[in-house]
């Protein structure tokens, strides 16, 4: 048997410690989360069903693009995994994906709505709103085309009646892009209980995004431990 890499071993490590700073971000309940991460010949993704506390490197599944995949006995890849592997392999900008239940995302999500342009930060999902791809069942190719659809010129979207995902150059962003659309998520939904509110113009939008390169998370950063 090959023995992994220690670059691969680290790989996995930064899943697991992405996976429980999603809960200790409070993005994420339980094991209804699940991330992934590009690798020369496929994905890496979490398992199906293991708590993050309890989660190994050896646990994580190896997954190559034709959906083969390999690992320990027990252990089986996320139910999501098609959506990921989907994602990674269309977008070829992504190297990592973050699904996860934020509470105000989810409540935002349920009731069919996009994030609009209510502040300048909307610019970190790529466009003037943070879309919401429409209904589908869980783990299934119609959620990953929805879902992919929704991604065509955005980092970040909402999932009807289910939750959110968030792409990055990198886990650290991936995961930083995924906390920062919870904060968009609350401040719509706290906006909403007093009215309707205004929102940033299309050109204003366009002229943040031409100014944006890295502002928020730099690569030279760590993700930071914000609450909601």
């Amino acid at each position: 048997m090959t023995l992994p890499s220690a670059a691969d071993v680290a790989t996995r490590q930064s899943i697991i410690d992405a996976c429980r700073e999603m809960t200790a971000l409070g993005i994420n309940q339980g094991t209804s989360g699940n991330i992934s991460v590009r690798t020369e010949d496929g994905i890496l993704v979490t398992p199906s069903g293991v708590p993050y506390e309890l989660m190994q490197p050896e646990d994580i599944v190896a997954m190559k693009w034709d959906g083969s995949w390999t690992a320990p006995e027990g252990r089986v890849p996320s139910t999501e995994w098609r959506f990921h592997l989907d994602i990674l392999r269309e977008k070829p900008e992504a190297h990592a994906v973050v699904h996860a239940h934020p509470i105000f995302c989810t409540i935002i999500a349920i009731m069919n709505r996009a994030i609009p342009a209510i502040h300048y930060m909307i610019a970190a999902g790529g466009g003037n709103d943070i879309p919401c791809a429409p209904y589908a069942q869980y783990g299934t190719a119609e959620l990953s085309q929805t879902v992919l659809e929704a991604l065509r010129y955005r980092r970040a979207c909402l999932m009807a009646h289910h939750g959110l995902i968030a792409i990055g150059p990198n886990l650290r962003r991936a995961l930083w892009l995924a906390g920062t659309v919870e904060v968009l998520a609350k401040q719509y939904h706290g906006c909403l209980q007093i009215g309707t509110p205004p929102l940033l113009s299309d050109d204003e939008v366009d002229s943040i995004l031409k100014r944006w390169g890295q502002y928020g998370l730099r690569d030279s950063d760590r993700a930071p431990k914000t609450s909601n």
